[in-house]
């Protein structure tokens, strides 16, 4: 698709993915509407009405079928209905410029591979999440959940598809750097330490191993990693500004000079929320799949919906990362 096209097109929403659906989806569909993005809910329509506003212009296209978030992603092989496959059909049409889901992550995952195909040059597809660093600039994560066992051949693949993405936001010569629990060429564990000779050898800007702290504070870019050390990261970091947030809160509430200092600081402390908010970010992109498609948070809160759309659209603006050159020793 031209950017021309895809600036026209809708973002396809599976309306029945997520612990709070369909409420919660449209909501904030609602609200990527109220903010300039063209949205096309996906799902049961008799659920998906009752939440949506009278005179909301929203397209819906029908489907009874949903997967659930807790079967099996390979059920989805078999439910061509789905909400979720129809979401990316209609991309595979031409009819939607990317697709969002916020529900079994895994069926999104097998389901963007049938659907739409992998890449040129890629082997398994990676969620990539872009988080902020304390220096002000953007962290790419990857892998985010995607692959939760991966061989350090598949790191180092992981490695250059996260610098192509980076470039795509703007970063020119993305530093990459391998998570790890030090930064000696020694540390990390097995996968770790047969990826890091290959991605040194990768025509990349390759920093080393990067620990979590140095990653935040500006050490690299793109930091790379398996799917299961990114996803429980991730979460962590979400939980921890949470609780830092939650904390503030008692402790303002617990002083009366604090409620006042709170309230001239207001606006910074609204800056501050919306920064380290894990709602504020929107998910994922799929990496790996010629389409832009979004991996959303299955908490699904009305802002974090509104989020994942906003990426969506943001990132079919800028195209898909389409082709990977792989290094034949990989």
């Amino acid at each position: 698709m031209s950017e021309d096209t895809t600036a026209a097109l809708p973002v396809a929403v599976d309306a029945m993915g997520g612990d709070d659906a369909p409420e919660a989806i449209v909501a904030g569909a609602v609200a990527a509407v109220k903010k300039g993005f063209r949205v096309v809910l996906v799902g049961d329509e008799g659920r998906i009405r009752p939440f949506l506003p009278a005179g909301t212009d929203i397209e819906l296209v029908h489907t009874d079928d949903a997967v659930g978030m807790h079967e099996s992603p390979v059920v989805v092989r078999r439910r061509n209905d789905a909400s979720v496959r129809r979401c990316l059909q209609l991309v595979k049409e031409g009819r939607a410029c990317a697709a969002m889901s916020c529900g079994n992550s895994g069926a999104l995952v097998v389901a963007a591979v049938l659907d739409i195909g992998m890449s040129e040059g890629v082997e398994r597809p990676v969620i990539a999440s872009v988080l902020p660093r304390a220096d002000g600039g953007r962290l790419v994560v990857l892998d985010a959940g995607a692959n939760v066992d991966t061989r350090g051949e598949q790191l180092a693949r992981f490695a250059l598809l996260g610098a192509a993405y980076a470039r795509t936001l703007g970063i020119e010569d993305p530093r990459v750097g391998l998570l790890s629990n030090g930064e000696e060429a020694g540390k990390g564990n097995e996968q770790v330490r047969v990826a890091r000779p290959l991605v040194e050898a990768l025509p990349l800007r390759f920093v080393g191993n990067v620990e979590p702290s140095g990653a935040f504070s500006g050490a690299c870019d793109v930091l790379v990693c398996d799917g299961f050390v990114g996803n429980v990261m991730i979460k962590a970091v979400e939980a921890a500004a949470e609780t830092v947030m939650h904390l503030l809160k008692e402790e303002i509430r617990r002083h009366p000079a604090a409620i006042l200092g709170a309230w001239l600081l207001s606006r910074g402390l609204r800056r501050l929320r919306d920064r380290v908010a894990w709602d504020a970010y929107g998910g994922g992109v799929l990496l790996g799949i010629r389409e832009v498609v979004v991996v959303g948070h299955g908490r699904a809160t009305p802002e974090a919906v509104c989020a994942a759309i906003r990426l969506a659209g943001e990132a079919s603006r800028r195209g898909p990362v389409v082709r990977v050159e792989q290094p034949s020793r990989l």
